[in-house]
């Protein structure tokens, strides 16, 4: 593997992917974890990374009692992003990045090499695609945990929230300022219109703090926005 990585994230991924009936042998289920990790260990990646993924791994986790199938959430953690460009112009404002249906294709196609049976992949993939919106149907308890485990970081503490947003940023530095600040604007509004962002119940307890974070954020960049506007006027 060429990124230096902890060892659990691949025990993890052959753990998963075994315990929904992957049927390759250990080293074939190891080649395709070692190959996401360089996946999720892009330059272009300063939010959407490796940190990222086992973050996210952690949450659902943290959730997985409340899940029907956990390896199934976990490998979907696993996929999420795993297709990834932040070059475009229009990413930003559309998936953050995040190629979803493309990573929705990998996983399956991934997944049934290794074995897993077509039903299983297809649930993981379905998963993944459930992401584009983050708006999943509230009585899938494996959609609602991937879902909360992803949007967990909204809820941080205020100076690791603000170190969120400084590297999301960073993914996106090619943006014009205040194209960003209007597309990221727009995300936090629509966010924060939601009845809810969280729907597992636990990630219920994220509520309130995510809130705060997304109000306090979207306040501070609507007056960078009107002071930049101010200047070019």
């Amino acid at each position: 593997m060429g990124v230096m990585a902890p060892e659990w994230y691949i025990s993890s991924f052959v753990r998963s992917a075994t315990g929904i009936g992957a049927t390759a042998s250990p080293e074939e289920i190891e080649r395709v974890g070692e190959d996401l990790v360089e996946r999720w260990s892009g330059e272009d990646r300063h939010f959407h990374d490796l940190r990222h993924l086992g973050a996210v791994l952690h949450r659902v986790d943290e959730l997985a009692e409340e899940t029907h199938s956990p390896d199934v959430v976990r490998l979907a953690a696993w996929y999420h992003g795993a297709v990834f460009d932040a070059a475009s112009k229009t990413a930003y404002a559309s998936q953050g990045g995040e190629q979803t249906s493309a990573s929705a294709e990998l996983a399956r196609a991934e997944l049934t090499g290794l074995g897993v049976p077509a039903k299983s992949a297809d649930r993981v993939a379905n998963l993944v695609n459930g992401l584009l919106r983050h708006a999943p149907d509230v009585t899938d308890l494996d959609a609602c945990v991937l879902n909360d485990a992803d949007l967990a970081m909204l809820a941080s503490e205020p100076q690791r929230y603000k170190e969120y947003t400084a590297r999301v940023r960073a993914e996106y530095e090619h943006i014009p300022l205040p194209d960003y600040l209007t597309a990221r604007i727009k995300v936090l509004s629509k966010l924060l219109a939601r009845e809810s962002l969280f729907c597992s119940p636990m990630g219920a307890a994220w509520e309130d703090p995510a809130r705060q974070n997304l109000d306090a954020e979207l306040h501070r960049l609507r007056k960078k926005q009107a002071a930049l506007e101010a200047d070019a006027g």
